[in-house]
């Protein structure tokens, strides 16, 4: 059965050349070399991916860190203490993830003007040199660089200070930014970015957060490995480069959690980039919070003790959910972290890994068949398979929904997600389903009835590529009766004001400090469409204010409830005014 066409999916008639596109990395590699840095110099190798072997073989469990305050000075005063008391307790964090903004996709010299989130902004390469060199810690450039409109020249800094670990791919396929819509501009300098990296006489992990990418978006964790050997398949076998990959945000389930790593590492042929924290475990309640960050690093250390992958393993800070971690609870969360490795010695001794490697032998089989299906098919389409821009802009047109609707290995289902039985159930569709039972479970019947009843029709979207509390509201409203259009995941404001002509509300998440500035814009699209819409806006409603002086992000939920935005903390807090609007609705029918 054909499900694609090329006319459908590349209508364009001419496309840039792939072989030109990885011509033009490679003579940048000719200018562009892998800076000596602090990590390199100290550790006495040439890349992170022989530290990362070497210590593999050791049977070393390393750590990582996540650092990128919006302050450049503040970012480089983290790297250094965050190293230097870590040490002095004992332990040793061995690489920072570097939080650029998202504002860093855009080309250097289209980004005045440009929204901003919270995150790190470099300016120059040697603002990227100070960085990487602040400690002698192994500078990962995870976000916004591979991936982005701006990859070529981002990857070049990044391989200049000294990195040899450079992403998110992941994002490629998912994320949109604001106000950019040139996806044959972001492939082309994706493919010169990774060619450039390839062409490197060391070894330079692709890293892809697959959390980040169609993961997150899959109903079946096959499908989500077989992305992983499908992202192999673009930058190992077709650009010569090094694959290395990310999974953890949303991996609640300890079994799964555990056989995903045994899968990973058995598909994988460099070693694994870190292993993230479950973040999604994360609430208000600190001590709560420990008991998540225990439990999941107790998963991560026996898996790398029971087959050692390369990753490093995250330990989040407990406030992540919260704010942004200060630099003392990042040691905390590292420190932690050192005496759980310490105390968990021996304890492999008590681990069977029947279960789990039954089930990682169930994710690979099904792995590979999606991984086939998906290259007969596009070929089948039009596509050609061996040209990595093609299949890289494919895959990203089509989208994971679709992906695995059409070619995912469980059997096919209506009314299973995406159509299809899942051979491992996603962890995030657990989750949001837990939590959609637990926020309607307040609800009277009478509540419900009067929800159903109603006729709401609402709009659902994101500000940024987090999409959980959006798939969250839409299982609540599809449990209520109420119609949810899609308004989009990195939805720019002007689309949404246009998908929500016909609706009674739009449903806003949002998470990367754009919170009140985008309400702003949305409010002004609105008005000039003449539509007078209840905006009701949840995530971390935060952002940097433009006259600050710290460059920390601040909580704008008063600003945004006095632009007339409803603003919900909690997902429950949308019932009151949610059913003051049904009633509204139900009485102009």
């Amino acid at each position: 059965m054909r499900y694609f066409h090329r006319d459908t999916i590349l209508p364009e008639k001419d496309l840039p050349s792939a072989k030109e596109i990885v011509a033009e990395g490679v003579a940048h590699a000719g200018v562009v070399s892998i800076g000596n840095s602090a990590f390199l110099r100290e550790q006495a190798v040439r890349c992170e991916a022989d530290f990362k072997q070497r210590e593999a073989r050791l049977g070393r469990i390393m750590q990582h860190a996540q650092i990128g305050y919006r302050s450049l000075e503040r970012s480089i005063e983290a790297a250094q203490t965050i190293y230097t008391d870590v040490a002095a307790a004992g332990y040793r964090v061995d690489r920072y993830g570097i939080c650029l903004d998202w504002s860093m996709g855009y080309p250097k010299a289209e980004r005045a003007g440009r929204p901003k989130g919270t995150g790190l902004i470099l300016s120059d390469g040697d603002d990227f040199a100070r960085l990487a060199n602040a400690a002698p810690v192994a500078p990962h450039f995870g976000d916004f660089v591979i991936g982005m409109p701006s990859a070529l020249e981002n990857t070049a800094a990044a391989l200049r200070a000294g990195s040899t670990s450079i992403g998110n791919l992941g994002q490629y396929f998912t994320f949109e930014l604001p106000g950019w819509n040139d996806d044959v501009a972001t492939t082309r300098a994706t493919v010169a970015a990774i060619a450039l990296a390839s062409a490197q006489p060391e070894t330079v992990l692709i890293h892809s957060n697959i959390d980040d990418g169609f993961a997150a978006r899959f109903a079946d964790l096959a499908s989500a490995l077989g992305a992983v050997m499908l992202e192999i398949y673009i930058v190992d076998d077709l650009l010569g480069g090094h694959a290395s990959h990310c999974y953890g945000h949303t991996f609640s389930g300890p079994l799964a959690r555990f056989a995903f790593q045994r899968a990973l590492g058995r598909i994988s042929r460099s070693p694994g980039t870190m292993v993230y924290g479950n973040t999604t475990g994360f609430g208000a309640n600190e001590a709560a919070n420990y008991a998540a960050l225990g439990a999941y690093l107790m998963v991560d250390i026996q898996a790398q003790l029971a087959g050692p992958t390369g990753h490093a393993i995250n330990p989040v800070p407990i406030t992540e959910a919260l704010r942004i971690p200060d630099i003392d609870e990042v040691v905390a969360a590292q420190t932690f972290c050192g005496q759980m490795v310490q105390r968990s010695q021996g304890m492999e001794c008590l681990i069977d890994t029947t279960q789990a490697d039954f089930l990682a032998d169930r994710m690979i089989e099904g792995a590979e068949r999606f991984k086939a299906a998906v290259l007969v098919g596009l070929e089948d389409a039009g596509i050609d398979t061996s040209d990595p821009f093609e299949l890289f802009l494919s895959l990203r047109r089509i989208g994971a929904k679709r992906l695995e609707q059409a070619f995912g290995p469980g059997r096919e289902e209506v009314s299973a997600p995406n159509g299809r039985r899942p051979i491992e159930p996603s962890p995030v569709l657990a989750e949001i389903s837990d939590r959609a039972a637990e926020a309607l479970s307040g609800l009277s019947a009478a509540d419900r009835a009067g929800f159903a009843q109603s006729g709401l029709r609402v709009v659902t979207a994101t500000t940024d590529v987090h999409e959980y509390g959006k798939r969250l509201l839409e299982e609540i409203f599809s449990e209520l009766g109420i119609e949810a259009l899609d308004g989009g995941v990195s939805t720019d404001p002007d689309e949404l004001a246009k998908v929500a002509r016909d609706c009674d509300a739009i449903f806003l998440s949002t998470y990367n400090g754009v919170a009140l500035s985008f309400l702003k814009a949305l409010k002004a699209e609105l008005a000039a469409l003449d539509l007078d819409i209840p905006v009701f806006v949840g995530g971390k409603l935060n952002e940097v204010p433009a006259d600050s002086n710290t460059n920390l992000p601040v909580d704008v939920s008063g600003e945004m409830e006095a632009e007339g935005a409803f603003v919900c903390r909690s997902v429950e807090d949308l019932y009151g005014p949610l059913a003051t609007l049904a009633a509204s609705v139900e009485g102009r029918m």
